[in-house]
Formats: structure tokens, sequence, C-alpha cells
């Protein structure tokens, strides 16, 4: 067996202790060999889970947020609408912030909430209104906090500008309809702040987060802390491993419920093009070019979706391929303003009886057209971002040493049927295997599952090596593992 490239540092190693671990860069690896990679996987379009065709809503609707809160989900979301009737871009409406409701994240509904008034009526699902500049409405980006501290009556919280975007306010609520500024002046004033800002409750570090839009070589992001949601640090820029290679339009970063110590971000990238042959080429010429009158880059400008990952929160791996791409469809995808994904990943029911929930995601199309903007939900399973990937000639990965807590290893993996996953453990710090844990002791793994453990001849059992300093081989043939955790 041709052996590896090495890149093993002497030291403690990684404790990672019980959580899970997903492939999303090469924090773990050492060692890559044959044909073993890394690979971004895509998420699948499903059905149009809400079309934003009411009155108060419109084609300029959008910025997404979408959380699931005990029983129910929650979508929150602008309402807005473009018009060009004149020759000019004109708003039909200001900005509302509409509310949906869903059982299981698939059916969605407008509730009528009677809270703001549209056309003489409160039969509407608005729940605040840009109009009254003591309540911020615009670009609202609201979360639930699962902060222990927080008080009932702050238990849901959010950021919001008013109007000339001078700083994001901070608000909260009881029940996540009714909402007050928890300060009169804006808690975060260093940004541009026209885009989709956003903050969580980061359960791993103690803390509020914020990441929000600024400009440095085009569009990009900026993040700051509090203890308090009302008492920020000085914002800074993210870092990027590669260099970012695009202006970055929103930033969709959260904590990944499933391993909480990663952060994990859905970008929309905005890519700036000249006017030209080539853009007349893509589909709705004369829907692009209408709005390039109003503006050049309303009509030449693309956007789609990324992906990217962070362990502290700071600095990002991100994918320069797109996560999710306009695809080959003649109309709703190709302009600015498309495939923005929404912030916020919630578990669905899967379209199969028996098999395990998928994440779903939902994502923007037809920005600007018609009466509308559709938001269409995209699956992935679960973990499923990047994977560890080999072909049918095999490859293989060795981790760093780690230091491990419980008795079984676990699996996210997939093989097709010619396929198959093992697992080798390995001493700390030399290229031998444990003895009775070697691949040749490993019962292969066929099929497909979240959470195989993983069996040598002698057992499952992995108890005596925990705390010890291990190394992990994986060894696959046309399979991919999307995470690992040890359990108890």
């Amino acid at each position: 067996m041709t052996s590896p490239r090495r890149n093993i540092e002497p030291g403690a190693g990684i404790h990672i202790g019980s959580r899970r671990e997903l492939f999303v860069d090469d924090y773990l690896i050492a060692a890559l060999s044959r044909d073993a990679e890394l690979r971004l996987h895509r998420p699948v379009p499903q059905e149009v889970a809400l079309e934003t065709d009411a009155p108060w809503e419109g084609n300029a609707s959008g910025y997404v947020t979408v959380f699931q809160d005990e029983d129910r989900y929650l979508m929150y979301y602008r309402g807005w609408h473009f018009t060009h009737d004149s020759g000019s871009l004109e708003f039909a409406h200001p900005e509302f912030v509409c509310v949906a409701e869903s059982s299981d994240g698939i059916n969605w509904t407008k509730p009528d909430l009677g809270l703001v008034e549209f056309d003489g009526s409160r039969n509407n699902n608005i729940i605040l209104d840009a109009r009254d500049d003591s309540s911020p409405a615009i670009n609202f980006v609201p979360f639930k906090d699962p902060n222990p501290d927080a008080p009932a009556a702050e238990r849901y919280k959010a950021l919001a500008n008013n109007r000339g975007y001078k700083g994001l306010f901070a608000l909260s609520s009881p029940d996540g309809l009714h909402w007050s500024k928890m300060r009169d002046e804006p808690v975060i004033t260093k940004g541009y702040f026209d885009s989709q800002n956003l903050a969580f409750w980061d359960a791993e570090r103690g803390e509020y987060r914020d990441y929000h839009r600024d400009f440095r070589h085009g569009r990009d992001i900026m993040t700051c802390v509090s203890q308090d949601f009302i008492n920020w640090t000085e914002p800074v820029f993210i870092d990027y491993n590669p260099t970012r290679i695009a202006e970055l339009y929103t930033n969709q970063v959260t904590p990944y419920f499933r391993a909480p110590h990663l952060f994990v971000g859905f970008p929309a990238r905005y890519v700036e093009r000249p006017w030209s042959p080539a853009i007349e080429d893509l589909p709705e010429p004369e829907h692009r070019r209408m709005r390039a009158d109003a503006r050049e880059r309303y009509g030449a400008a693309l956007t789609d979706g990324l992906f990217m990952s962070s362990r502290d929160g700071m600095e990002f791996n991100i994918w320069p391929e797109a996560f999710i791409r306009p695809g080959l469809r003649p109309e709703g995808n190709w302009t600015y303003g498309d495939n923005y994904q929404n912030w916020g990943l919630v578990p669905t029911r899967s379209q199969f009886d028996g098999a395990p929930d998928e994440l779903s995601m939902y994502v923007s199309e037809g920005y600007w057209r018609g009466q509308s903007v559709c938001q269409r939900r995209y699956t992935l399973r679960m973990d499923g971002f990047v994977s560890l990937h080999a072909p049918p000639g095999g490859g293989e990965m060795i981790t760093k040493p780690i230091r491990f807590t419980g008795r079984n290893l676990e699996l996210n993996f997939s093989a097709s049927a010619a396929g198959s996953v093992r697992v080798e453990l390995l001493h700390g710090q030399v290229d031998l295997a444990i003895e009775g844990y070697s691949l040749d002791d490993c019962i292969q793994l066929l099929g497909d599952d979240l959470d195989r453990t993983v069996r040598w001849t002698q057992g499952a059992d992995v108890s005596a090596f925990s705390g010890e300093l291990v190394r992990l081989r994986f060894s696959l043939q046309d399979a991919d593992i999307y995470s690992f955790r040890f359990v108890e």
C-alpha cells in the first residue's frame, strides 16, 4: 500500500470529546492518499414553500429568516414591491415585516395577526411597519434566544435598521410578534448595514455574535460580540481561507445545531459584470434590459449561493464553487437578487416513509418580476454540506492525533452498491494500527446511514482508548463520509 503524505504535528492532540465532527474543512486531516478528497455537495430543489403575492408583499420581498420554535416553524421576511411603470424604479409601498408559519417546515400559511393596518384592514400577516421610525422594521432579522439568562420578556431578539441605515437597533419580544426597542439608539454603528444583518446566541462561547454588511474591496462581512445584546465590541472584518474571490451580499452565518462548535454560512455571492452580448444571451433578456435602464448592475449583475464554515467565528473556510447554482431554468433565477439563501437551517421530514429527517433551507427566485417572489425549499441530508469522498478505485484519510470520549464510533456515510467504508485505529504518533482495530479487522460498512456504529471482529467497544492519543484511518471505495462522533 502506498504511504500517504504526512502532516502529523507532535503535542497533546486535538480534544474532540464526543462532539460531532464534519468534513467541512481540513482541520482534522493529516493525510490524504490515492484519490480521496473533500467534496462540496449541493442541496436539492423541492417545492415552492411561499409566494409573496399579497398586496403588502410583492416582487422585492426577501431577506428570509426561518427557525423552529417548539412545535411550529416561523418564517420572517420583508414585504416590498418594485414598479417600473414610469421608466424608473419606484416603490409601491413601504417595507413591512411579515410572518408565515408551518407545522412541518414544508407547508406554510400566512396568519391574520391583526397587528398592522394596510389599506384600511388589519387582516394580514404584518408585524412591523417601516413607516414608523420608532419601531425599526428594515432588514429585520430575529431569532429565539436560547441564552438561559434571558428574561421571558426578551425570549426573542432581533437586529434591524430604520431609514438611512445609520446603525443596527436591538429589539426584543416575549412572543416573536410584539416587538420593542431595547435601547433608543443603535447598538452597532460601524458598518453599512444595507443587507440581512444578523445576530445569535453562541452557546459554546457564552456570548452573542453579530454578522453584518460593510465594504472592503466590495461587499464584505464584519462581526462583533456582546454579553448582553446591547454593548458590542468594535466590529472587525472576518478572514477567509482561501482568499475571498467575490463580493458577498449576505452572510447567513449560524451555529450548526448538530455540531454547535461549528459555524456554517450561506452567503449570496454578488458578481457584477458590464453589459455585454454574453449578458444578453442569459434568460429573460427583455426584463434584464428593463432593469439595466434603471441602473446597469440591476440588469447585468448576477447572484448565486456559496457555503463557508468556521471554528472560531473569525476565519471562514469558503468554497469558491457555488453551493446554489441558478440552474437550467428559463426564468426566475438568473438575475441580481435571485438565489439568496435564507438564514436558518431546520429539520424536516423526508419524502420517503421511514427515512431520517433532512435539512431544509429556502432560496429566493423571481426577484423583481411580476407581483411576487417565490421561496423554494431545498433539502440536504443531515451534515451533508461536504464529504470525505473516494471513487471506486479507493482512497484514504488519516486524522491528526485526537483524544475522544466515548464507547462507540458512529459514522454518517453513503456508499454505492459496490462501495464500502472501513476504519482503523492508529497509535497517536506512529504509523502502527492498534492491535485488533486494523483495517483488516474492521467489518465493512455497507449502505447509507446517518449514525452507523463501526465494528471490528472483536466488537465495537473502543472505550479502552477514551482519552488516549489516537488517530483514525478512513478507507473508502465509491463512498462518502459526512461526519463522525464517539458516543457512549
